[in-house]
């Protein structure tokens, strides 16, 4: 999955339609670019690929003084394709981050229990991934690998950990009711307009 595609679904969603000085203008706003590492001309590439598959279509140009400016919405197609990569990017650990940004951006247009359901998902896999570094780093020392490999070890342990940690509290801050989502009262962030 690609945090950029999640992102330009998002913000085109957000807005209603948009195009794409638009969607870059909220990235970069946004620094999406060092979160998530989207560069400027994946935005307009990302846009054009998924018109061509159907997951945006072309509603209007706006001609100007320098290109005209197309502008795009999604179709039923790019709504299904939108929850998808968000429900995945929330339940999978992402060892960059790109795509766990991206969604914890958007996040709030999921109703709170399904964001709260794929985020104990998410947890669940990386309480594994802790406890497996912990083993790789036990078993290390007798493995007749180097013993400076331990150190890698000891560094997944230690991302695993905080990763865990961030998790549990989100949840609780959900759970608690932090953040307006999809099911509350009032428009969240990242819903389209009426």
């Amino acid at each position: 999955m690609s945090a950029t595609r999640l992102l330009v679904l998002g913000v085109v969603r957000m807005h209603g339609k948009a195009h794409g000085y638009q969607v870059r203008r909220d990235l970069l706003t946004w620094s999406a670019d060092k979160w998530a590492n989207v560069q400027p001309g994946s935005i307009y590439h990302a846009l054009k690929k998924m018109t061509a598959e159907k997951l945006l279509e072309q509603v209007d140009t706006e001609p100007g003084s320098g290109p005209d400016r197309v502008a795009y919405r999604l179709t039923k197609d790019g709504e299904t394709e939108f929850r998808a990569l968000l429900c995945q990017a929330l339940s999978e650990p992402d060892p960059g981050g790109h795509e766990r940004s991206a969604a914890i951006v958007l996040m709030t247009a999921l109703p709170r229990d399904r964001v709260a359901g794929l985020l104990r998902q998410q947890l669940v896999k990386l309480e594994a991934d802790e406890r497996t570094a912990e083993l790789l780093g036990a078993e290390g020392e007798d493995s007749g690998q180097p013993e400076h490999v331990s150190e890698l070890f000891r560094l997944w342990q230690v991302q695993a950990g905080a990763s865990v940690r961030w998790l549990r509290e989100l949840i609780e801050r959900l759970e608690a009711g932090e953040y307006r989502m999809a099911d509350d009262p009032g428009r969240s962030f990242g819903e389209p307009p009426e």
